[in-house]
């Protein structure tokens, strides 16, 4: 991502993130995370978005919706209930790579 030209973006980037649970536990976790979000910025980055969740948790979700109905997740510069997006994008969320440190 800082590679890229940020700036011939008119509206400007996204950078979606799908991090696990225990990759942001404890201190580590925060500093770690911390320094990305620093980096990010440091290189003109512009806009990045962040879900924490396992891919168990959306797989469950999907499942049993009524058990979810206060989940929120970043979609695409915005935050949705999850359980009301269409399968579609639900799919796509729960496709995203769970990064770690």
């Amino acid at each position: 991502m800082a590679k890229l030209d940020h700036f011939i973006a008119s509206n400007g980037t996204l950078y979606n993130q799908k991090f696990l649970p225990s990759a942001l536990a404890g201190d580590k976790g925060l500093q770690n995370f911390a320094s990305l979000v620093r980096s990010d910025f440091d290189h003109k980055g512009m806009h990045v978005q962040f879900n924490v969740i396992d891919r168990e948790t959306l797989l469950a979700a999907q499942k049993n919706p009524e058990a979810y109905k206060d989940l929120v997740v970043r979609v695409v510069g915005y935050s949705a209930q999850f359980v009301v997006l269409a399968k579609k994008v639900q799919d796509d969320i729960i496709s995203r790579t769970e990064q770690t440190f």
